[in-house]
């Protein structure tokens, strides 16, 4: 289910010499320096930023910015944002034609926590903040973890029809649906009594009962004041149907323009902290039912704060990759970082409307070699030692050729109290086969860094 090329061998020799110098640039303590170890400060687009004891981004990581695969021509990624951005042109226009939507690609994936989480009202404790789902700067900064992080500054701005495409970071499981570094689409609607209610001038969009003053912005509402899917207290019922019906159309015809207009699909409740009500969209696609976007109406509160208080609004968020790897075909999520011509000469750009399936021209055969290590006393996997931590290390001493990583065995051992770990690693070359040597050699360099990194004992 990999890309493969008949490669002539002085390429196939350069390949193993580059992957030579990638060992020997990632030994064990280059590899616990880079993952466990920081400088004082990180030089990131022009800027610095001092490390603290939340910088857990790794150098790996920070090469992936300014690649925009979003926007590499001829791309599968930058064929399915032009698709989205086409539609809606189509779907919004003003008066004299021209489309309401402005498109924002080019935005500095380096944010704040106030712009990733307050803005949008995550709670302190939520999961989603934690170092072991998100790759900090430090305290203060992180690479965001998903596109609506620029939602209130561009409201601030004056905007209210826009688009947001560019790249998400996130820590995550290594599988071949799985990638720390991935893409999103994130829209933003908002329209006025006037504009909501244009046949109607008698409605309202908010109860008489609500008094309009501005939320304190330091109370974060638990989850379960926010599950509610009839309406948000400040809104009256006929404002959020209204805009919950126009959202619902347009997400739809979003998804049969993509998918095809025989395409079958349900809306399924969900709970976003920055959406009340909220829904998540699945088509039914080879016998399973696929979630594809989330949606909802927009949090009030992130209204007020953008300085916006007469108007009601939709949101929804969509994965670039998620759709390409279904219109394509795509088996493999590591397949969008190739730059290799037998992967991209594949699609074009020509016709937006013709999306021709991948077709590998042969499998590269895995090799899966097992790891286990006893964990320091008093250390559990998800208690002292994350998971995502193991991840990112086997990322920076293999990079792209581990396609799966999994946790096959736990074990406490009864008298010492010690936990045993054993993880699964499976290693594949994007473009050759890789010898058993090879991968044991990659596999022995994971096993130091371990040791040296999380203090952890072979077994």
């Amino acid at each position: 289910m990999l890309l493969t090329l008949r490669v002539p061998r002085s390429r196939l020799c350069l390949g193993r010499q580059q992957h030579r110098r990638l060992l020997a640039s990632t030994a064990p303590e280059e590899a616990k320096r880079q993952t466990t170890q920081h400088p004082l400060q990180l030089e990131i687009n022009g800027n610095t930023y001092p490390t603290d004891s939340w910088t857990n981004v790794t150098p790996k990581i920070l090469s992936h910015l300014g690649l925009n695969k979003h926007l590499q021509r001829d791309h599968p990624l930058s064929i399915i944002r032009q698709r989205i951005v086409n539609y809606f042109y189509g779907a919004y226009r003003n008066q004299r034609g021209n489309p309401l939507f402005s498109v924002y690609d080019q935005l500095s994936p380096l944010v704040t926590v106030q712009q990733n989480f307050d803005n949008l009202l995550i709670p302190i404790d939520h999961v989603s903040r934690q170092k072991s789902d998100c790759y900090y700067v430090n305290r203060e900064h992180l690479l965001r973890a998903h596109t609506t992080a620029h939602q209130v500054e561009l409201i601030s701005g004056g905007l209210d029809n826009f688009l947001v495409v560019g790249e998400v970071y996130r820590r995550d499981e290594i599988d071949s649906t799985h990638y720390p570094v991935f893409h999103q689409a994130d829209a933003v609607r908002l329209v006025t009594k006037d504009k909501l209610f244009e046949r109607n001038p008698g409605l309202e969009l908010f109860e008489e009962t609500w008094s309009g003053s501005l939320a304190d912005p330091k109370r974060i509402l638990p989850s379960s004041k926010c599950m509610d899917q009839t309406k948000q207290p400040c809104h009256t019922l006929e404002a959020v149907k209204l805009m919950e019906h126009e959202m619902k159309h347009v997400l739809v015809g979003l998804t049969k323009d993509l998918f095809g207009p025989r395409i079958k699909y349900r809306w399924v409740d969900t709970y976003f902290p920055f959406t009340q009500p909220s829904w998540e969209l699945e088509i039914y696609f080879k016998d399973n039912w696929l979630e594809v976007l989330g949606c909802g109406i927009m949090r009030h509160e992130i209204l007020q704060k953008a300085g916006v208080h007469q108007s009601i609004g939709y949101a929804f968020g969509v994965g670039l990759e998620r759709l390409a790897m279904i219109l394509f075909d795509i088996p493999d999520i590591r397949l969008f970082w190739s730059n290799d011509s037998g992967f991209l000469s594949q699609f074009s750009e020509e016709d937006l409307q013709n999306l021709p399936k991948y077709k590998p021209i042969s499998h590269y055969p895995q090799c899966s070699n097992d790891l286990s290590f006893w964990l320091p006393a008093n250390v559990e996997i998800d208690a002292g030692f994350s998971a995502n931590d193991f991840y990112d290390l086997a990322r920076t001493i293999a990079g792209d050729v581990v396609e799966q990583i999994s946790l096959v065995d736990k074990f406490k051992h009864p008298k010492t109290g010690k936990t045993s770990l054993c993880f699964r690693i499976v290693y594949r070359h994007m473009e050759r086969t890789l010898t058993q040597a090879e991968v044991n050699e990659i596999h022995k360099h994971i096993a130091d860094a371990s040791v040296e990194a999380f203090n952890v004992q072979i077994r």
